[in-house]
């Protein structure tokens, strides 16, 4: 008896994803629960286990390959479906796809890839098409998303359509119509010129944090109205307790550096002015206050950037944030981060201060409504009770939503930072 083991829902919004490694081969013995592919997100690297046991007769998928939930991706001899996959491929993909919403609402947009501003831009599709060969259930999950049968090229037999077919043709519709805006209309993008007419050219294929990360930060641009304002702050006394208590932080695992200490300064400026730690829902004109302070930190990784995210951070000191954050910037540079590590913050801070440059226009991490940027520190002269003194100066760059924070409200927000991080004796080292 041959089994199909087919690519299980692996978290909400994830329909395709890359494969990095294949962990079997035709001819091994595999049991439940055991390894067999690991796959790569936007965001982390997946190991993807069997829920079905027996001899592998055929691997249907290769390293670099996309593939999709539903997806047959190994055949099996001497194999039985688990409890895990007894449920039909019909329903594990309707797992993955959130109920219908209004045409309106960002939530209305199920599969990746597909930004919502551009599928609510359609109109809701004619009745037509239902001479098109397609399971009742395709019609329906074609009629949530706006998509009209009709259109949909047919891989199937006899021109049968299928969920991919659907999923597939949305995609493209979406890519097609360029950029939503912030205003829902969307920019065509222009066809790129043969720029091998002008000379050798060699082209490769995006990594997927590499092509995700273009998409998000796309929409983040389109949908936030930035505002930047950049300041410069003393940090000559924040400095000399950074190398005093230095130690204390290692002892236990972590390393205190200046992009910890911002961080708490940050922590606590976001229980203070709670409209930088919102999100704008335009749908319903609501804004959404956080009652929780999830502190995203950008990290540089060889596959690219990644945010994980300190929970609670506002309820941490100095030492456990340091500790956490040396531990999530290992995961990402390993490549072991988990998915929930990398979801759910509120704001996020980077750091160029190891690289080069002073100030810079950080891009909002969208939902998120501000972010904060440090540039290198460096020694300059300045006038100091009278006289001019060497001290050690950090510049900042505080980028927000002009449409939750103006920029009185902006400055504030940066004025306060500057003052705790000037006053270190304000915060606590560890409370």
């Amino acid at each position: 008896m041959e089994t199909e083991f087919k690519l299980p829902v692996l978290g909400e919004n994830i329909e395709s994803i890359q494969v990095v490694r294949v962990m079997v081969a035709a001819g091994d013995t595999i049991a439940v629960d055991q390894p067999v592919l690991e796959l790569e997100t936007d965001k982390a690297t997946i190991e993807v286990p069997s829920s079905v046991a027996g001899v592998v007769s055929a691997v249907k998928v290769s390293e670099g390959d996309d593939v999709e939930v539903g997806q047959v991706v190994l055949t099996l001899e001497d194999g039985g479906p688990s409890e895990r996959e007894s449920e039909s491929e019909e329903t594990a993909v309707a797992e993955a796809v959130p109920a219908e919403a209004e045409p309106s609402a960002p939530a209305a947009a199920p599969i990746a890839g597909v930004e919502p501003t551009v599928l609510a831009s359609k109109a809701p599709p004619p009745e037509g098409g239902s001479t098109v060969p397609a399971a009742p259930s395709v019609r329906k999950f074609a009629r949530e998303i706006g998509i009209v049968l009709s259109d949909v090229p047919a891989s199937g037999p006899h021109g049968r359509v299928s969920k991919d077919d659907v999923k597939r043709y949305a995609k493209q519709l979406n890519e097609s119509r360029g950029v939503a805006t912030s205003t829902g209309t969307a920019v065509a993008l222009p066809p790129l010129p043969d720029f091998s007419q002008w000379g050798a050219v060699e082209s490769k294929k995006m990594s997927v944090i590499r092509y995700k990360t273009a998409e998000h930060m796309a929409l983040s641009w389109s949908q936030v109205p930035h505002v930047t304002i950049h300041d410069k702050v003393d940090i000559t006394e924040l400095e000399g307790l950074r190398k005093q208590y230095a130690d204390l932080a290692l002892k236990q695992g972590g390393k205190l550096t200046m992009a910890v200490m911002v961080c708490k300064v940050v922590a606590q400026a976001l229980a203070k002015f709670p409209a930088f730690n919102a999100s704008v829902d335009m749908a319903s004109k609501q804004i959404i206050y956080k009652q929780y302070v999830n502190l995203g930190v950008a990290v540089g990784t060889p596959r690219g950037l990644m945010v994980p995210v300190i929970r609670d951070a506002d309820q941490k000191n100095m030492v456990q944030l340091s500790v956490e954050i040396q531990s999530l910037a290992a995961k990402c540079r390993d490549g072991k981060i988990q998915l929930s590590e990398l979801e759910g913050g509120t704001f996020t801070v980077t750091n160029l201060g190891r690289i080069c440059g002073t100030h810079f226009t950080p891009i909002v991490n969208y939902p998120e409504v501000a972010i904060l940027g440090m540039g290198r520190s460096y020694d300059e002269g300045l006038v100091v009770g009278g006289s001019i003194e060497e001290r050690t100066v950090l510049p900042l760059s505080l980028s927000f939503d002009h449409r939750v924070i103006d920029g009185s409200d902006g400055a504030a927000f940066m004025g306060w930072i500057k003052e705790a991080i000037q006053q270190p004796l304000l915060l606590a080292l560890e409370g």
